[in-house]
């Protein structure tokens, strides 16, 4: 079984990104036929305990989730051009090389498309930086389309859907 996990750098829980995220894993695992368990850490439910200077728990056990997982998304919304703070707060907790063993796939909320290559290439590096596979495309959805977005994610999981089949025969 493949784990996936849905990281959620939304500035509120339980968002419509959120519910986009998990879509999108759901999707992904369809579209490649790996049969998967879908685990979602919500970084706003873990609020300020992502400042403390000791992991608590539930920053420990998310950090453990992502050093078990094969397939990460990582979903953020375009906050002053690029991702937010709640997502580089969390990201800076691992260690160099965090995501080696990771597939990550990015996923971001835009106001404007026309935005969308630098948030998608600011999450591309950082997530490279610690050393994940990142796939390509990205997924980049304009916040309109939050409202119903199951056909872009699903058309963009099956785009998708062939280098991550080749990446996960490596890679798991």
């Amino acid at each position: 079984m493949t784990r996936f996990t849905v990281l959620v750098a939304a500035l509120e829980t339980r968002s419509a990104l959120r519910a986009t995220a998990v879509h999108t894993a759901d999707a992904i695992a369809a579209h490649t036929g790996v049969p998967a368990c879908i685990d979602v850490i919500d970084l706003a439910a873990l609020g300020p305990a992502l400042l403390a200077e000791e992991a608590t728990d539930g920053v420990a056990d998310a950090l453990a989730t992502i050093a078990a997982t094969d397939v990460l998304i990582v979903a953020t919304p375009q906050i002053h051009g690029s991702y937010t703070g709640l997502l580089k707060v969390f990201l800076d907790r691992l260690p160099e090389l965090g995501l080696a063993h990771v597939i990550a796939l990015p996923l971001a909320v835009v106001d404007d498309l026309r935005n969308g290559y630098n948030i998608e290439s600011d999450l591309r590096v950082l997530l490279s930086d610690l050393g994940a596979w990142v796939a390509e495309p990205g997924l980049v959805l304009a916040t309109s389309e939050l409202a119903e977005p199951l056909s872009v994610v699903d058309a963009w999981a099956e785009v998708a859907a062939p280098s991550l089949r080749q990446a996960l025969a490596v890679a798991v």
